[in-house]
């Protein structure tokens, strides 16, 4: 049987990979997928810890999120495009300076 504790484990292990990604990444495309990898991570917890409490209010958050989360990639993506149009260029020690 699947518990609890497995559904937290794989959250905070894919929570880990996404933070380590934002850190070590000098890729602004991969450092984004890390950003989303961590919110999915968190929502992965909040749907367990909804479904070990029996309620519905982690299920109702965790809509809520994702839809807030598919009108931020598309703004990030297009940032990140607007961004390589401008500077050719998508790693981060590159896009340092917000002039130019």
């Amino acid at each position: 049987m699947i518990g609890l504790e497995h559904f937290i484990g794989v959250s905070s292990l894919l929570f880990a990979i996404g933070f380590f990604g934002v850190l070590l990444r000098k890729n602004t495309l991969v450092m984004y997928m890390c950003l989303e990898l961590m919110l999915n991570a968190s929502n992965l917890a909040l749907i367990a810890f909804s479904r070990y409490h029996g309620g519905m209010g982690g299920n109702v958050f965790v809509f809520f999120t994702i839809t807030v989360a598919a009108a931020e990639v598309a703004v990030g993506l297009a940032i990140i495009v607007a961004l390589y149009r401008k500077r050719q260029t998508v790693e981060v020690d590159e896009l340092n300076a917000l002039n130019n």
